[in-house]
């Protein structure tokens, strides 16, 4: 054989050996939801509704059940994906911040590995994205309806457009459309699908706004917590259903954004349901009042979902339809848990179950087996790792995280871990969360209110509602000296230092030339 001969042999095969590689490596599919919670998922809790197609993802693949995120909240938890780092490596520890976009991101170093990017849907991080070929997404928080939103992409300048319709179906209508037209078929391709919804204040769609009114909800054992036996931050928050909730997330006035059309519809779905409550409020006592906002609360809510799972089911059967389902790796989550009606809450922050834990499902053909549950303990920390071994990308030494694709594979690492660290910062804030950070292993859990000077230590096992903390007692001195070692590791461990010192944000008040607090109803 002639040395050039040899050399075009060589280069053929070696370019083979980067084809079939591009072949094989799996499309990233990376379904993202805001405040949505295992209770409001039938595959996790089938009481208050039905999710089919979300369903799907776990009947298909894996369900996860102690998913734990670092920082309960919406942009950090965003800015903990894209970065495989906790808050407060990342630079985003509450919302409010702006995201440092030229630093290190998951989706930047799959598109230097050959992958197509892009993100659809809510951003929240305030700055423009970066590392995506294409980007469409909510400018801000985005409305329910009729968003404006902001294109752009490598090759594309940042441009804001308006849109008429129903959020959660425009996201996904131009996730479809990039899977049919965008997308580059020689390329494996990485999206980031995202909406806005279940987010307050809970706007449904109008394919749903009488759905479940002749439904009763079951209502949570906790809604009635009266927050005795913890410490005092349980009592002095800014969530609660019987106190907090606005006329406007109650519906008792309608969204100020919609077009008459859509406006004449809500008021049709709204006015009856409405008037009737209205007629009986003066006469009916607390604890009535109370149930009713449960109920109109949580079936709003639901209603969101059950627009977002319908979106999830049609990207689904177009990549069955398109024979890209095979090679595509699906995970579903959401940047938090959430309230519905527990401990007498909606939102989130706290290091409580309800909003420490988020549904994590994923499906991978051929790789992960069908109908698995796994319930190790695995955070929103571990996402970016994921992707980039999923890809056949080397994961950063710098990331904090570790891949879930052992785990999907049916293996258990040796070394993985046995507790979890959570920091919350937003306070001031919203819903007047105390800052705290805690230490769970799943059977028991210390959080400390590092401000206050107080502590909380729950027995998960015998006491899963964490209604009454036993930090103190007798009986648990030494596992409470246990959880305080391994809280002191896993902080040294994570880098964790001071927390930084902030500015307190201007109280919600009345503002020159606009309007003064919303009031509870």
């Amino acid at each position: 054989m002639t040395l050039q001969r040899f050399f075009l042999l060589f280069f053929a095969i070696s370019s083979l050996a980067v084809f079939v590689q591009a072949e094989t490596r799996p499309n990233i599919l990376f379904i993202f939801t805001d405040d949505h919670c295992e209770q409001a998922l039938s595959a996790y809790d089938a009481t208050r509704m039905a999710t089919p197609n979300l369903d799907r993802i776990a009947n298909d693949g894996m369900k996860f059940t102690r998913c734990y995120v670092t920082n309960a909240i919406c942009g950090p938890s965003r800015a903990v994906i894209q970065t495989g780092k906790y808050s407060h490596l990342n630079g985003f520890i509450r919302n409010g911040n702006t995201f440092d976009g030229s630093q290190q991101t998951f989706p930047k170093l799959l598109r230097e590995e050959g992958y197509q990017t892009a993100v659809i849907g809510k951003w929240h991080l305030k700055s423009t994205p970066q590392g995506f070929d294409y980007f469409d997404v909510l400018v801000g928080q985005g409305p329910y309806y009729n968003p404006p939103m902001l294109f752009g992409g490598i090759e594309a300048e940042p441009t804001q457009r308006q849109h008429t319709g129903y959020t959660t179906d425009i996201i996904r209508d131009k996730t479809l459309s990039w899977l049919k037209e965008e997308r580059d078929p020689d390329k494996p391709f990485m999206l980031m699908f995202q909406h806005k919804a279940p987010h307050r204040n809970w706007q449904p769609g109008p394919k749903y706004l009488n759905w479940l009114d002749d439904v009763t909800i079951p209502e949570p054992e906790t809604l009635f917590d009266d927050y005795s036996n913890r410490a005092s931050p349980a009592s002095n928050q800014t969530m609660e259903i019987k106190r907090h909730l606005t006329p406007s997330d109650l519906k008792l006035v309608a969204p100020t954004n919609l077009d008459p059309y859509q406006l004449t519809t809500w008021n049709k779905a709204y006015h009856k349901k409405n008037s009737n409550y209205l007629s009986r409020r003066d006469t009916m006592t607390e604890k009535e009042v109370i149930q009713w906002k449960y109920q109109r609360y949580v079936k709003d809510y639901l209603r969101c979902v059950k627009s977002v799972d319908d979106s999830v089911g049609d990207v689904l059967d177009y990549l069955k339809e398109e024979g890209l389902e095979e090679n595509t790796l699906v995970i579903y989550a959401s940047d938090q848990g959430w309230y519905l009606g527990e401990h007498g809450w909606f939102d989130k922050r706290w290091m409580y179950e309800e909003s420490l834990k988020t549904p994590l499902l994923a499906k991978w053909p051929g790789v992960i087996k069908a109908g698995t549950t796994s319930d190790l303990i695995v955070s929103n920390l571990d996402f970016a790792e994921t992707f980039l071994d999923a890809a056949g990308v080397e994961v950063p030494a710098n990331m904090q995280g570790e891949s879930l694709v052992p785990i999907f594979k049916g293996e258990t690492p040796d070394d993985w871990r046995s507790s979890f660290y959570y920091h919350y910062y937003e306070f001031p804030g919203g819903h007047s969360v105390a800052r705290h950070y805690g230490v769970t292993d799943a059977k028991h859990k210390l959080i400390h209110y590092y401000q206050l000077g107080e502590w909380e230590l729950f027995d998960l096992v015998n006491d899963p509602d964490e209604l009454n903390s036993v930090y103190g007692d007798a009986d648990y001195a030494e596992k409470q000296a246990e959880m305080k070692a391994e809280l002191d590791r896993l902080r040294e461990y994570y880098q964790v230092g001071e927390d930084p010192v902030e500015e307190p944000r201007p109280a919600k008040g009345k503002k020159k030339g606009g309007k003064g607090k919303k009031k509870a109803a």
